[in-house]
């Protein structure tokens, strides 16, 4: 069991988030007991530059190999550069990097040493949060909604509220704050809704040599292809109950559906998608969210963010408007995960995962 340094039931924990957007490290500190939060610390980001971004790409679907291993080599040096800046911690969450995702199949599948960055930071890491899940039945993903939980907790919610991540991939946290804990039937319903930025951004690099559409601003211009918008939501995926979950490149074939259009309609088009999924995914809820707090990259796209609102039955809002950081949520809840997990408490449940039972993924691995 882990002991706080300051002796107290409040654990100052690091988590560190490189998402499929593959734009770079987040890190945060929060601290907690597992349970409650007790306050926000500081944050960092490290990029990727451009030639550890092409090994990341590179990787992407590979399970072994010399691919995995170079892209291994580039995730650990980057945590160590941005965690080594917070040496004063108890305990550091480490999702790794997400190469390939396939929980029903040959399962998931993240690249990093936690037990190799534990002896870098001289600190007890917590990482591979999701095979245990998985091995469980689960699909290993989301893994914030027991976060976002506590997060609801925090602003005080009084009523359902929504947290919709896009990065890479969306997904999306139903979460009844009425409820005492995450874990109980009822409280939490998460799955991931379609792809968000991840098909924007290949695109934008592929045609414009740019990592993302700043501001939408090519979306702006152009016009949706309403008939590649409806040949995407004809996809399975969208009528699918709840659990389910995606890999990066899951819809790698949306991008083909505009290849014949302008920069601009082609933008537009899979922006209009991004957002069509998160509709569609609204039909799943129990009752209609009070409000849709936006985390991830995507709450900076104004046309994005502009398509939620006029799809959503409800307010579409980025989480700043409610005091929270859409930059670092995805990190703040690897710390707090990292607390469950070191405390021996549940990490996912049948809502969030459908995973068989309530589970707490992670392994613990200390220096030394």
């Amino acid at each position: 069991m882990l002991k706080a340094k300051s002796g107290k039931d409040q654990i100052c924990a690091l988590g560190a988030m490189s998402g499929t957007s593959l734009d770079g490290v987040d890190a945060a500190v929060v601290t907690t007991d597992g349970h409650e939060i007790f306050g926000f610390g500081d944050t960092a980001y490290r990029s990727y530059d451009d030639a550890e971004r092409a090994v990341l790409t590179d990787a992407l679907g590979h399970w072994a190999g010399p691919e995995a291993e170079a892209a291994a080599a580039v995730v650990e040096a980057a945590h160590r550069d941005v965690l080594a800046q917070f040496p004063a911690v108890d305990l550091v969450g480490f999702h790794g990097q997400t190469l390939a995702h396939d929980p029903k199949g040959r399962g998931t599948f993240q690249v990093g040493d936690g037990q190799a960055l534990a002896e870098a930071l001289n600190t007890p890491v917590v990482w591979d949060f999701r095979t245990a899940d998985v091995q469980l039945g689960g699909e290993g993903a989301p893994l914030a909604p027991f976060f976002h939980f506590a997060c609801a907790k925090w602003i005080k919610a009084e009523g359902p509220v929504c947290f919709l991540n896009l990065g890479g991939v969306g997904n999306i946290t139903w979460v009844d704050p009425r409820f005492d804990a995450p874990e109980d039937d009822g409280a939490l319903l998460a799955f991931d809704t379609g792809p968000a930025n991840a098909p924007i951004n290949d695109l934008m690099r592929e045609r414009l040599g740019k990592s993302h559409d700043e501001n939408g601003e090519t979306a702006l211009r152009g016009e949706v292809e309403q008939g590649a918008l409806e040949l995407f939501l004809a996809e399975p995926f969208f009528a699918k109950i709840p659990p389910k979950s995606l890999d990066r490149n899951d819809f790698s074939e949306m991008v083909g559906l505009v290849r014949e259009l302008s920069d601009a309609d082609a933008a537009a088009t899979l922006t209009a998608m991004s957002a069509a999924g998160v509709a569609a995914g609204m039909m799943h809820f129990p009752s209609l969210p009070d409000r849709v707090l936006v985390t991830g990259g995507g709450r900076k796209n104004p046309v994005l963010m502009e398509m939620l609102r006029v799809s959503l039955d409800c307010h579409v809002v980025p989480v700043e408007d409610v005091g929270l950081d859409g930059d670092m949520l995805e990190a703040q809840a690897f710390a707090y995960l990292a607390v469950r997990v070191a405390k021996g408490l549940p990490t996912s449940c049948p809502g969030t995962t459908g995973v068989r039972a309530l589970v707490g993924g992670g392994v613990v691995s200390r220096p030394g």
